[in-house]
C-alpha cells in the first residue's frame, strides 16, 4: 500500500516536471500539514506558510460565513442567530449540503454531473410512491434502498459513457438532466404530486419524521457524549498507534485540539437545538433527526475519500491522470464509481427533500438544485480543476448558500436578489480558487 502511494506521488511530480528532476520539497509540499509536522508549533508554522502561498483551504469560506452571520444578525436586529432560526437554517441548507457532497466526487476528478438535481427528484418520487397506501405500501427502509439503488444505476450509466467511451461529462450529464426530468414526470404521472404527510401510516410517517422529527433533549445529550467518547477514543488511539510504530501521524497537541473542537461544536449544536422553538403553549425542542443523519453521511464519505485506497486514487487522478495511469490505477473504474456515488448521494438528498416538504411534485426544479450543489462544493473550496477539495467543505458551502437565502428571506428581499447574491458569492469563490492555484504554481516554480 505504502509503495503504491509513493509511486503515485512520485509519478505526479515527474509528470508535472517532465524535463526537470523533482526536488524533495515538492513532494513534501503536496502532503497535508499535519503529516509533515512533528509538533503543534511546527504544524501552525506549516499551515501559515501554505496560506501565504495560496493554499488557504476552507479558511476564506469560514471567514465569509462569519461575515454573513454578523451582517445578517445586525440587519435582522438579532433574529438571524436566534436558536429557532439557526435550526431552520440548517434544515433549509441540508439539500444544498448533501448535493454539494455528491458533486465533490466528480469535481475532484475534474468532471461535473449536471443530472444530480433531477436524480434527486427521481429518488424522492420513487420513495414517495413506494410507501403509498393504497398502492405498493412498502416498508420505508426498503423504499429508501430501492430509490438509492435506482439512482446509483443512473450514475453508473453516466460514468460508463464518460470513462469507457470518453464522452464529455458536461454533455453526458446535460442529456441525463433532460432524461431524468422526463423520468420524474413519468413516475409522478397525471397527479403531479405525492404526499407522505399522513400521521397514521407508519411508513409515510417515518419518512416524514427524518427532517420534521426531533430527538428528545436528554437523549440528545446522551448521544452526543457517546459520539464524542467514540470519536475521540478512535482518533487518539489511531494517531498514538501510528506514532508508536514510527509512522507519520499528527502531533499529539493537534489531535487533542481536534477532539476538543469536535466536542465543543457538538455542545453548541445541542444547546441551540434544545431551546424552545415553538410557542408558550407548544414546546418544540431537541436536535432534529436530520442533523445526526447528515453527520453520519458526512463521516462515511470523509472516511471513504481520506482513509481508503479509492479516495487516494480519486485525488491522484484529479491531480494528474497521466501519473495515476502510470502508477497502475484503473481510471475508468474509479471514474465510474465516482459518478455512482454522486448519484447515490443525490438520491439521498432527494429523500431529505421528500421528508422536508412532506411530499414531492413535478414542480421540483432539479436544474436549480444541481447548480446549488455545484455552488456549495465550489464555495466550500473544491477546485473546478480537480484534485483539491474535501467533503466537509461542501457542508460549509451549503451553509453559506442557506445563510444567504435565509437572511434575505427574513428581510423580505425578493427571490431575484437572492439569486444574484448567491451567484456573486459563487463567482468570488471561483476567483479565490483560481488566484490560489496561480499562487501555488508560482510558488512551486520559485522553489524549483
Amino acid at each position: 500500500m505504502a509503495k503504491a502511494q509513493d509511486e503515485i506521488r512520485q509519478g505526479a511530480v515527474e509528470a508535472s516536471l517532465p524535463d526537470t528532476p523533482p526536488p524533495a520539497s515538492a513532494a513534501v509540499d503536496a502532503l497535508p500539514a499535519e503529516i509533515v509536522s512533528d509538533s503543534l508549533a511546527s504544524y501552525l508554522r506549516t499551515r501559515a506558510a501554505r496560506i501565504r502561498s495560496g493554499d488557504s483551504g476552507a479558511l476564506p469560506v469560514l471567514l465569509g460565513l462569519v461575515v454573513i452571520a454578523v451582517a445578517f444578525q445586525i440587519w435582522t436586529q438579532g433574529l438571524f442567530l436566534s436558536p429557532g432560526n439557526l435550526v431552520n437554517l440548517f434544515i433549509e441548507s441540508m439539500v444544498f449540503m448533501t448535493l454539494g457532497m455528491a458533486e465533490i466526487f466528480v469535481l475532484l476528478l475534474g468532471e461535473i454531473d449536471l443530472a444530480a438535481g433531477y436524480v434527486l427528484a427521481v429518488g424522492a418520487g420513487i420513495a414517495a410512491i413506494l410507501v403509498q397506501k393504497p398502492g405498493f405500501d412498502w416498508p420505508w427502509w426498503l423504499a429508501i434502498i430501492v430509490a438509492l439503488v435506482c439512482c446509483g444505476l443512473t450514475g453508473a450509466v453516466w460514468g460508463t459513457l464518460v470513462s469507457r467511451l470518453h464522452l464529455p461529462s458536461f454533455v453526458v450529464t446535460l442529456a441525463g438532466l433532460l432524461i431524468m426530468w422526463g423520468v420524474m414526470l413519468v413516475i409522478l404521472g397525471n397527479a403531479g404530486a405525492v404526499s407522505i404527510a399522513s400521521p397514521i401510516l407508519v411508513n409515510q410517517h417515518v419518512l416524514y419524521e427524518i427532517v420534521n422529527g426531533n430527538i428528545p433533549p436528554l437523549a440528545g445529550w446522551v448521544v452526543l457524549a457517546l459520539v464524542v467518547v467514540l470519536f475521540g477514543g478512535v482518533l487518539w488511539a489511531r494517531d498514538a498507534g501510528r506514532r508508536r510504530r514510527g509512522l507519520v501521524a499528527p502531533p499529539p497537541g493537534l489531535t487533542a485540539i481536534k477532539i476538543a473542537l469536535f466536542a465543543l461544536s457538538g455542545i453548541v449544536v445541542v444547546l441551540i437545538c434544545d431551546a424552545n422553538r415553538g410557542s408558550a403553549t407548544s414546546v418544540v425542542d431537541g436536535v432534529p433527526w436530520v442533523v445526526p443523519i447528515v453527520f453520519i453521511v458526512l463521516l462515511l464519505w470523509v472516511m471513504l475519500l481520506q482513509r481508503t485506497q479509492f479516495g487516494r486514487y480519486v485525488y491522484a487522478i484529479g491531480g494528474n491522470s497521466d501519473a495515476a495511469r502510470r502508477a497502475g490505477i484503473s481510471l475508468a473504474k474509479v471514474r465510474t464509481w465516482a459518478f455512482v456515488l454522486c448519484s447515490v448521494t443525490a438520491g439521498f438528498a432527494g429523500i431529505l427533500y421528500l421528508s422536508w416538504q412532506g411530499g414531492t411534485s413535478t414542480n421540483v426544479n432539479g436544474g436549480q438544485y444541481v447548480l446549488y450543489g455545484v455552488a456549495a462544493a465550489v464555495i466550500g473550496g473544491t477546485s473546478l480543476f480537480g484534485g483539491r477539495g474535501k467533503i466537509a467543505q461542501a457542508v460549509i458551502g451549503g451553509l453559506v448558500i442557506g445563510a444567504i437565502y435565509n437572511g434575505l428571506y427574513l428581510q423580505g428581499v425578493q427571490v431575484q436578489w437572492q439569486l444574484i447574491a448567491t451567484g456573486s458569492v459563487l463567482v468570488a469563490a471561483v476567483l479565490i480558487d483560481t488566484v490560489s492555484r496561480r499562487g501555488t504554481l508560482s510558488g512551486s516554480s520559485t522553489r524549483i
